[in-house]
């Protein structure tokens, strides 16, 4: 796997190699066991996954990188880089800008951005709709885009499974980043629907087996969270 070129301050040494012991160990990642490092008087235990991931360490080097590369321009991430409070403060103490909260609301007029501002994109990616928007204003949406390359593969399937007629079913917070782009990118090829934990999966689990005969209790739960034109009798009798 490759390695990436990050601030040294999100390093430490010691963890590294801790990892890469780990890592050599477990290929497989299969033993979830936490590594124990012994001191004597103090001994520390550590996750077995912990730390920044590929899609996080690809994402803050392009960030950087969008940073050094554009001296003197407006550069602007769509929303938060990851939900790391450390990484986003110091790319806003280096004159990064957000255009957008945690929940998707304006914080900077996306018609005040010009074909001369930088606009990163995060690792959660980001929707359809809100790239063919700033395309439209003559932005480059690809050059620092960090979209987890993890978060495209979700996306890609999506797409087969929705050209093969099935429903594509969400897991994650409705209101989440990453849970927009999915939803966004899904209802290009068919239909879509979010369920935000584990009992909203059982109810819709039972209501499927019950017949998909109850409209009004599904929509009293799914209400906003499905693609236009969504009908629960007949979409969800085919479900990936």
């Amino acid at each position: 796997m490759r390695s990436f070129d990050i601030p040294e301050f999100y390093r430490s040494p010691i963890i590294a190699r801790v990892k890469a012991k780990r890592k050599a160990l477990d290929p497989r990642k299969q033993d979830f066991t936490p590594t124990e490092l012994d001191f004597g008087s103090v001994r520390v235990r550590l996750a077995r996954h912990f730390g920044f991931c590929f899609g996080v360490e690809n994402a803050i080097e392009i960030s950087y990188k969008a940073v050094d590369e554009n001296p003197g321009k407006r550069i602007f991430l769509l929303s938060q880089m990851i939900h790391n409070p450390e990484v986003n403060a110091d790319l806003q103490s280096r004159g990064v800008q957000f255009l957008h909260d945690t929940l998707g609301q304006e914080l900077v007029s996306l018609d005040t951005l010009t074909a001369d501002d930088v606009v990163i994109v995060p690792a959660f990616g980001a929707t359809v709709e809100l790239e063919q928007r700033m395309r439209d204003l003559g932005v480059d949406v690809q050059k620092y885009n960090t979209t987890c390359p993890f978060v495209e593969k979700v996306w890609k399937r999506s797409a087969q499974l929705g050209g093969k007629h099935f429903t594509v079913v969400i897991h994650g917070k409705p209101q989440h980043e990453e849970t927009r782009a999915t939803f966004s990118h899904a209802a290009e090829t068919g239909h879509a629907l979010v369920v935000k934990d584990e009992k909203e999966t059982e109810f819709l689990a039972q209501w499927m087996e019950m017949g998909r005969t109850d409209a009004e209790a599904f929509w009293a739960r799914f209400e906003g969270r499905t693609t236009e034109g969504f009908d629960p009798v007949r979409d969800l009798r085919r479900v990936g």
